[in-house]
Protein backbone atom coordinates (compact mmCIF):
# COMPACT_ATOMS: atom_id res chain seq x y z
CA UNK A 1 0.00 0.00 0.00
CA UNK A 2 1.16 3.22 -0.61
CA UNK A 3 0.89 6.18 1.76
CA UNK A 4 1.54 9.71 -0.41
CA UNK A 5 3.23 12.77 1.19
CA UNK A 6 4.30 15.93 -0.01
CA UNK A 7 7.35 14.95 -1.57
CA UNK A 8 7.81 11.11 -1.69
CA UNK A 9 5.79 8.02 -1.69
CA UNK A 10 6.23 5.31 1.25
CA UNK A 11 5.96 1.73 0.33
CA UNK A 12 4.41 -0.05 2.96
CA UNK A 13 4.36 -3.59 3.35
CA UNK A 14 1.21 -5.47 1.79
CA UNK A 15 -2.11 -6.41 3.34
CA UNK A 16 -3.53 -10.16 3.10
CA UNK A 17 -6.20 -9.34 1.61
CA UNK A 18 -8.16 -12.80 2.31
CA UNK A 19 -8.39 -11.79 6.10
CA UNK A 20 -8.62 -8.02 5.58
CA UNK A 21 -12.07 -6.09 5.89
CA UNK A 22 -11.10 -2.26 3.78
CA UNK A 23 -7.88 -3.10 4.39
CA UNK A 24 -7.13 -4.07 7.61
CA UNK A 25 -7.11 -7.23 9.04
CA UNK A 26 -10.17 -8.13 11.50
CA UNK A 27 -9.29 -8.78 14.72
CA UNK A 28 -9.37 -12.46 16.73
CA UNK A 29 -11.00 -13.56 12.99
CA UNK A 30 -11.16 -17.27 14.46
CA UNK A 31 -13.13 -16.44 17.04
CA UNK A 32 -15.85 -14.27 15.18
CA UNK A 33 -15.99 -17.19 13.05
CA UNK A 34 -17.33 -19.55 16.09
CA UNK A 35 -19.39 -17.15 17.40
CA UNK A 36 -20.86 -16.61 14.53
CA UNK A 37 -21.40 -20.25 14.10
CA UNK A 38 -22.78 -20.34 17.15
CA UNK A 39 -25.16 -17.38 16.92
CA UNK A 40 -26.13 -19.67 13.74
CA UNK A 41 -27.04 -22.68 15.94
CA UNK A 42 -28.99 -20.78 18.57
CA UNK A 43 -31.05 -18.98 15.47
CA UNK A 44 -32.10 -22.26 14.23
CA UNK A 45 -33.33 -24.12 17.42
CA UNK A 46 -34.78 -21.00 18.10
CA UNK A 47 -36.82 -21.35 14.89
CA UNK A 48 -37.25 -24.76 15.59
CA UNK A 49 -38.90 -24.22 18.75
CA UNK A 50 -41.08 -21.37 17.05
CA UNK A 51 -41.74 -23.10 13.63
CA UNK A 52 -45.58 -23.12 14.10
CA UNK A 53 -45.59 -19.67 14.25
CA UNK A 54 -42.27 -18.71 12.16
CA UNK A 55 -43.76 -20.72 9.16
CA UNK A 56 -47.12 -19.35 8.94
CA UNK A 57 -45.67 -15.85 9.15
CA UNK A 58 -43.19 -16.43 6.40
CA UNK A 59 -45.85 -18.16 4.39
CA UNK A 60 -47.88 -15.15 4.28
CA UNK A 61 -45.24 -12.82 3.98
CA UNK A 62 -43.93 -14.92 0.84
CA UNK A 63 -48.02 -14.77 -0.49
CA UNK A 64 -47.78 -10.57 0.06
CA UNK A 65 -45.25 -10.23 -1.98
CA UNK A 66 -46.07 -12.24 -4.55
CA UNK A 67 -49.97 -10.29 -4.69
CA UNK A 68 -48.67 -7.51 -4.70
CA UNK A 69 -48.20 -5.92 -8.17
CA UNK A 70 -51.58 -7.13 -8.45
CA UNK A 71 -52.94 -5.09 -5.49
CA UNK A 72 -51.07 -2.33 -7.17
CA UNK A 73 -52.62 -2.93 -10.41
CA UNK A 74 -55.99 -2.52 -9.28
CA UNK A 75 -54.91 0.48 -7.37
CA UNK A 76 -53.83 2.30 -10.87
CA UNK A 77 -56.87 1.06 -12.10
CA UNK A 78 -59.04 3.27 -9.72
CA UNK A 79 -59.69 0.68 -7.34
CA UNK A 80 -59.91 2.14 -3.43
CA UNK A 81 -56.69 1.05 -1.49
CA UNK A 82 -58.26 -0.96 0.78
CA UNK A 83 -60.78 -2.33 -1.46
CA UNK A 84 -58.16 -3.49 -3.58
CA UNK A 85 -56.08 -5.32 -0.83
CA UNK A 86 -59.28 -6.75 0.84
CA UNK A 87 -59.81 -8.50 -2.50
CA UNK A 88 -56.14 -9.54 -3.76
CA UNK A 89 -56.23 -11.05 0.24
CA UNK A 90 -59.95 -12.94 -0.13
CA UNK A 91 -59.05 -14.13 -3.54
CA UNK A 92 -55.52 -15.53 -1.75
CA UNK A 93 -57.60 -17.04 1.32
CA UNK A 94 -60.01 -18.39 -0.86
CA UNK A 95 -57.62 -20.24 -3.20
CA UNK A 96 -55.70 -21.95 0.22
CA UNK A 97 -59.15 -22.90 1.49
CA UNK A 98 -59.89 -24.73 -1.65
CA UNK A 99 -56.30 -26.42 -1.99
CA UNK A 100 -56.55 -27.30 1.55
CA UNK A 101 -59.77 -29.02 1.35
CA UNK A 102 -58.90 -30.72 -2.02
CA UNK A 103 -55.98 -32.06 0.06
CA UNK A 104 -58.28 -33.12 2.94
CA UNK A 105 -60.90 -34.84 0.83
CA UNK A 106 -58.08 -36.71 -1.37
CA UNK A 107 -56.15 -37.99 1.93
CA UNK A 108 -59.44 -39.48 3.38
CA UNK A 109 -60.44 -41.23 0.29
CA UNK A 110 -56.62 -42.59 0.51
CA UNK A 111 -57.82 -43.32 4.01
CA UNK A 112 -60.54 -45.33 2.81
CA UNK A 113 -58.90 -47.30 -0.26
CA UNK A 114 -55.55 -48.64 1.65
CA UNK A 115 -57.31 -51.21 3.55
CA UNK A 116 -58.39 -53.07 -0.15
CA UNK A 117 -55.10 -53.66 -0.67
CA UNK A 118 -53.77 -55.11 2.51
CA UNK A 119 -52.52 -58.58 1.44
CA UNK A 120 -50.25 -57.16 -1.38
CA UNK A 121 -48.76 -54.29 0.98
CA UNK A 122 -48.00 -56.81 3.25
CA UNK A 123 -46.83 -59.09 0.62
CA UNK A 124 -44.08 -56.23 -0.68
CA UNK A 125 -43.23 -55.37 3.16
CA UNK A 126 -42.20 -59.11 3.30
CA UNK A 127 -40.44 -58.99 0.01
CA UNK A 128 -38.07 -56.10 1.27
CA UNK A 129 -37.69 -57.21 4.25
CA UNK A 130 -36.30 -60.98 2.77
CA UNK A 131 -34.02 -58.97 0.56
CA UNK A 132 -32.68 -56.71 3.01
CA UNK A 133 -31.64 -59.17 5.57
CA UNK A 134 -29.88 -60.89 2.18
CA UNK A 135 -27.88 -57.68 1.80
CA UNK A 136 -26.82 -57.85 5.32
CA UNK A 137 -28.84 -56.10 7.64
CA UNK A 138 -30.22 -57.03 11.07
CA UNK A 139 -33.30 -58.42 12.32
CA UNK A 140 -34.12 -54.87 14.21
CA UNK A 141 -33.93 -53.36 11.46
CA UNK A 142 -35.54 -55.55 8.63
CA UNK A 143 -38.87 -55.51 11.46
CA UNK A 144 -38.89 -51.98 11.48
CA UNK A 145 -38.94 -51.90 7.98
CA UNK A 146 -41.61 -54.52 7.80
CA UNK A 147 -44.02 -53.23 10.52
CA UNK A 148 -44.12 -50.29 8.26
CA UNK A 149 -45.54 -51.76 5.88
CA UNK A 150 -48.67 -52.86 7.75
CA UNK A 151 -51.91 -51.61 6.55
CA UNK A 152 -53.07 -50.41 10.36
CA UNK A 153 -49.88 -48.43 10.46
CA UNK A 154 -50.20 -47.03 7.13
CA UNK A 155 -53.59 -46.13 7.83
CA UNK A 156 -52.37 -44.14 11.50
CA UNK A 157 -49.76 -42.39 9.41
CA UNK A 158 -52.54 -41.07 6.82
CA UNK A 159 -54.36 -39.84 10.21
CA UNK A 160 -51.36 -38.15 11.58
CA UNK A 161 -51.09 -35.95 7.94
CA UNK A 162 -54.86 -35.38 8.43
CA UNK A 163 -54.59 -34.32 11.83
CA UNK A 164 -51.78 -31.70 10.55
CA UNK A 165 -53.51 -30.85 7.58
CA UNK A 166 -56.82 -29.80 9.97
CA UNK A 167 -54.25 -27.44 12.18
CA UNK A 168 -53.18 -26.04 8.92
CA UNK A 169 -57.09 -25.54 8.03
CA UNK A 170 -57.36 -23.72 11.11
CA UNK A 171 -53.97 -21.94 10.89
CA UNK A 172 -55.27 -20.30 7.71
CA UNK A 173 -57.45 -17.67 9.98
CA UNK A 174 -54.06 -16.76 11.03
CA UNK A 175 -52.80 -16.30 7.18
CA UNK A 176 -55.68 -14.44 6.73
CA UNK A 177 -55.13 -11.55 9.06
CA UNK A 178 -51.06 -11.82 8.77
CA UNK A 179 -52.14 -11.37 4.88
CA UNK A 180 -54.30 -8.09 5.80
CA UNK A 181 -52.27 -6.67 7.89
CA UNK A 182 -48.87 -6.95 5.71
CA UNK A 183 -50.98 -5.76 2.68
CA UNK A 184 -51.87 -2.81 4.80
CA UNK A 185 -48.36 -1.96 5.73
CA UNK A 186 -46.86 -3.09 2.25
CA UNK A 187 -48.38 0.30 0.96
CA UNK A 188 -46.36 2.28 2.55
CA UNK A 189 -43.27 0.53 0.99
CA UNK A 190 -42.59 2.70 -2.15
CA UNK A 191 -42.63 5.98 -0.22
CA UNK A 192 -40.30 4.38 2.85
CA UNK A 193 -37.73 3.18 0.66
CA UNK A 194 -37.85 6.42 -1.61
CA UNK A 195 -36.72 7.63 1.89
CA UNK A 196 -34.34 5.11 3.16
CA UNK A 197 -32.21 4.94 -0.44
CA UNK A 198 -30.56 7.77 0.13
CA UNK A 199 -29.05 6.50 3.37
CA UNK A 200 -29.14 2.67 3.09
CA UNK A 201 -29.02 2.09 -0.62
CA UNK A 202 -27.70 -1.23 -0.59
CA UNK A 203 -30.51 -2.19 2.14
CA UNK A 204 -33.09 -0.67 -0.09
CA UNK A 205 -31.51 -2.66 -3.31
CA UNK A 206 -31.32 -6.08 -1.97
CA UNK A 207 -34.87 -5.97 -0.18
CA UNK A 208 -36.30 -4.92 -4.07
CA UNK A 209 -33.87 -8.03 -5.58
CA UNK A 210 -35.08 -10.30 -2.31
CA UNK A 211 -39.04 -9.03 -3.16
CA UNK A 212 -38.24 -9.85 -7.22
CA UNK A 213 -36.50 -13.18 -6.93
CA UNK A 214 -39.02 -14.52 -4.43
CA UNK A 215 -42.60 -13.26 -6.47
CA UNK A 216 -40.65 -14.74 -9.59
CA UNK A 217 -39.67 -18.11 -8.09
CA UNK A 218 -43.41 -18.51 -6.58
CA UNK A 219 -45.29 -17.58 -9.43
CA UNK A 220 -43.37 -19.33 -11.95
CA UNK A 221 -43.51 -22.61 -9.90
CA UNK A 222 -46.60 -22.31 -8.72
CA UNK A 223 -47.97 -21.82 -12.43
CA UNK A 224 -45.51 -25.15 -13.30
CA UNK A 225 -46.33 -26.86 -10.68
CA UNK A 226 -49.88 -26.74 -11.44
CA UNK A 227 -49.59 -27.69 -15.05
CA UNK A 228 -47.55 -30.76 -13.72
CA UNK A 229 -50.18 -31.64 -11.17
CA UNK A 230 -52.66 -31.67 -13.31
CA UNK A 231 -51.00 -33.80 -16.47
CA UNK A 232 -49.76 -36.09 -13.56
CA UNK A 233 -53.39 -36.79 -12.47
CA UNK A 234 -54.74 -36.93 -15.87
CA UNK A 235 -52.14 -39.81 -17.01
CA UNK A 236 -52.89 -41.66 -13.46
CA UNK A 237 -56.85 -41.19 -14.25
CA UNK A 238 -56.16 -42.90 -17.47
CA UNK A 239 -53.81 -45.55 -16.20
CA UNK A 240 -56.92 -46.51 -13.51
CA UNK A 241 -54.67 -45.69 -10.80
CA UNK A 242 -56.34 -45.51 -7.18
CA UNK A 243 -56.07 -41.80 -5.36
CA UNK A 244 -55.35 -40.05 -8.76
CA UNK A 245 -56.83 -36.55 -7.43
CA UNK A 246 -54.36 -37.05 -4.45
CA UNK A 247 -50.48 -38.45 -6.12
CA UNK A 248 -51.60 -34.88 -8.28
CA UNK A 249 -52.15 -32.82 -5.44
CA UNK A 250 -48.70 -34.29 -3.68
CA UNK A 251 -46.94 -33.50 -7.39
CA UNK A 252 -47.87 -29.85 -7.22
CA UNK A 253 -47.20 -29.58 -3.45
CA UNK A 254 -43.64 -30.96 -4.50
CA UNK A 255 -42.91 -29.12 -7.27
CA UNK A 256 -41.59 -26.47 -4.40
CA UNK A 257 -39.15 -28.72 -2.85
CA UNK A 258 -36.21 -28.70 -5.64
CA UNK A 259 -34.52 -31.93 -6.81
CA UNK A 260 -35.95 -34.02 -3.97
CA UNK A 261 -39.62 -33.25 -4.90
CA UNK A 262 -39.67 -35.40 -7.12
CA UNK A 263 -38.79 -38.59 -5.67
CA UNK A 264 -40.88 -37.75 -3.19
CA UNK A 265 -43.92 -37.62 -5.26
CA UNK A 266 -43.06 -40.62 -7.82
CA UNK A 267 -43.20 -42.71 -5.07
CA UNK A 268 -46.92 -43.11 -4.12
CA UNK A 269 -48.54 -43.59 -7.34
CA UNK A 270 -45.97 -46.13 -8.72
CA UNK A 271 -46.47 -48.49 -5.57
CA UNK A 272 -50.44 -48.11 -6.44
CA UNK A 273 -49.60 -48.61 -10.31
CA UNK A 274 -47.76 -51.35 -9.55
CA UNK A 275 -50.50 -53.20 -7.17
CA UNK A 276 -53.58 -53.00 -9.63
CA UNK A 277 -51.47 -52.89 -13.17
CA UNK A 278 -48.15 -54.65 -12.24
CA UNK A 279 -44.79 -53.81 -13.50
CA UNK A 280 -45.89 -52.82 -16.69
CA UNK A 281 -47.81 -49.97 -15.36
CA UNK A 282 -45.19 -49.05 -12.73
CA UNK A 283 -42.77 -48.26 -15.48
CA UNK A 284 -45.58 -46.19 -17.03
CA UNK A 285 -45.60 -43.86 -14.44
CA UNK A 286 -42.34 -43.59 -13.81
CA UNK A 287 -41.62 -42.61 -17.85
CA UNK A 288 -44.54 -40.20 -17.31
CA UNK A 289 -43.04 -38.44 -14.58
CA UNK A 290 -39.56 -38.49 -15.71
CA UNK A 291 -40.76 -36.74 -19.03
CA UNK A 292 -43.02 -34.19 -17.10
CA UNK A 293 -40.59 -33.44 -14.73
CA UNK A 294 -37.48 -33.33 -17.33
CA UNK A 295 -38.96 -30.85 -19.08
CA UNK A 296 -41.08 -28.63 -16.77
CA UNK A 297 -38.14 -28.39 -13.75
CA UNK A 298 -35.05 -28.76 -16.48
CA UNK A 299 -36.06 -27.11 -19.38
CA UNK A 300 -39.13 -24.60 -19.04
CA UNK A 301 -38.23 -23.38 -15.45
CA UNK A 302 -35.03 -22.11 -15.38
CA UNK A 303 -35.50 -20.55 -18.79
CA UNK A 304 -38.22 -18.34 -17.03
CA UNK A 305 -36.82 -17.56 -13.75
CA UNK A 306 -33.73 -17.51 -15.20
CA UNK A 307 -31.22 -15.68 -12.49
CA UNK A 308 -33.55 -14.73 -10.03
CA UNK A 309 -32.86 -17.32 -7.67
CA UNK A 310 -29.00 -17.32 -8.47
CA UNK A 311 -27.95 -20.29 -5.59
CA UNK A 312 -26.05 -23.17 -6.87
CA UNK A 313 -27.59 -26.34 -7.06
CA UNK A 314 -25.28 -27.63 -4.35
CA UNK A 315 -26.76 -24.42 -2.01
CA UNK A 316 -30.46 -25.44 -2.92
CA UNK A 317 -30.17 -28.99 -2.08
CA UNK A 318 -29.02 -28.20 1.14
CA UNK A 319 -31.25 -25.45 1.91
CA UNK A 320 -34.20 -27.90 1.04
CA UNK A 321 -32.27 -30.30 3.99
CA UNK A 322 -32.23 -27.81 6.38
CA UNK A 323 -34.78 -26.21 6.69
CA UNK A 324 -36.83 -29.51 6.95
CA UNK A 325 -34.83 -29.70 9.76
CA UNK A 326 -35.41 -26.29 11.17
CA UNK A 327 -39.19 -26.03 9.98
CA UNK A 328 -40.62 -28.89 8.91
CA UNK A 329 -42.63 -29.56 5.42
CA UNK A 330 -43.44 -26.07 5.11
CA UNK A 331 -39.73 -25.13 5.33
CA UNK A 332 -38.94 -27.85 2.64
CA UNK A 333 -41.86 -26.50 0.51
CA UNK A 334 -40.35 -22.54 1.26
CA UNK A 335 -36.64 -23.39 1.29
CA UNK A 336 -35.83 -21.36 -1.88
CA UNK A 337 -37.24 -18.03 -0.42
CA UNK A 338 -36.18 -18.84 2.95
CA UNK A 339 -32.41 -18.75 1.55
CA UNK A 340 -33.01 -15.78 -0.21
CA UNK A 341 -34.01 -13.73 3.02
CA UNK A 342 -31.09 -15.92 4.39
CA UNK A 343 -28.92 -14.35 1.76
CA UNK A 344 -30.29 -10.69 1.76
CA UNK A 345 -29.37 -9.85 5.14
CA UNK A 346 -26.05 -11.44 5.72
CA UNK A 347 -24.78 -11.05 2.06
CA UNK A 348 -26.82 -8.44 -0.46
CA UNK A 349 -27.22 -5.36 1.96
CA UNK A 350 -23.59 -5.57 3.04
CA UNK A 351 -21.10 -4.31 0.19
CA UNK A 352 -18.33 -5.91 1.88
CA UNK A 353 -19.76 -9.43 1.72
CA UNK A 354 -20.79 -9.21 -2.47
CA UNK A 355 -18.00 -11.50 -3.12
CA UNK A 356 -19.66 -13.96 -1.53
CA UNK A 357 -22.41 -14.08 -4.16
CA UNK A 358 -20.74 -16.44 -6.94
CA UNK A 359 -19.57 -18.70 -4.25
CA UNK A 360 -23.25 -19.09 -3.35
CA UNK A 361 -24.09 -19.47 -7.35
CA UNK A 362 -24.47 -15.65 -8.92
CA UNK A 363 -21.97 -17.48 -12.08
CA UNK A 364 -23.23 -14.97 -14.54
CA UNK A 365 -19.92 -13.29 -14.67
CA UNK A 366 -18.26 -16.15 -13.82
CA UNK A 367 -19.79 -18.02 -17.20
CA UNK A 368 -18.67 -14.66 -18.54
CA UNK A 369 -14.99 -15.01 -17.74
CA UNK A 370 -15.13 -19.09 -18.66
CA UNK A 371 -16.52 -17.98 -21.67
CA UNK A 372 -14.46 -15.23 -22.74
CA UNK A 373 -11.20 -18.09 -21.44
CA UNK A 374 -12.57 -20.71 -23.75
CA UNK A 375 -13.00 -18.18 -26.78
CA UNK A 376 -9.11 -17.01 -26.02
CA UNK A 377 -7.97 -20.88 -25.95
CA UNK A 378 -9.34 -21.41 -29.25
CA UNK A 379 -8.29 -18.51 -30.69
CA UNK A 380 -4.40 -19.53 -29.63
CA UNK A 381 -5.26 -22.92 -30.61
CA UNK A 382 -6.37 -22.10 -34.12
CA UNK A 383 -2.96 -20.00 -34.29
CA UNK A 384 -0.78 -22.61 -33.10
CA UNK A 385 -2.37 -24.63 -36.41
CA UNK A 386 -2.03 -21.79 -38.71
CA UNK A 387 1.60 -21.56 -37.28
CA UNK A 388 2.16 -25.01 -38.37
CA UNK A 389 1.08 -25.01 -41.41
Amino acid sequence: MFWFGKKKAIVEAPVDLDTAVDGHPPAHRNAMILVGLGGATVTAFGLAAAQGVVAPIFLALVLTICVHPLRIALERRGVPRGLATVSVVLAVFILLAAFVTALVVAFAQFAALLPQFAPQIQEIGTTIGTWLTKIGFGPEQVQAVAQGFKPSNLVGFVSGLLGSVTSITAALVIILTLLLLMAMDAGYLETLFRQLRPRRPYMVSSLESFARGVRKYMVVTTGLGVAQGVLNWVALLILQVPGALLWGLLSFICSFIPNIGYFIAIIPPVVFGFLVGGWQTAVIIILIYGVINAVVQSVVQPRIVGNAVALSQTITFASVLIWLVILGPLGAILAVPLTLLVRMILIDSNPNAQWWRPVLGDLDETKGIMKAEDDQAKQLKSARKASKK
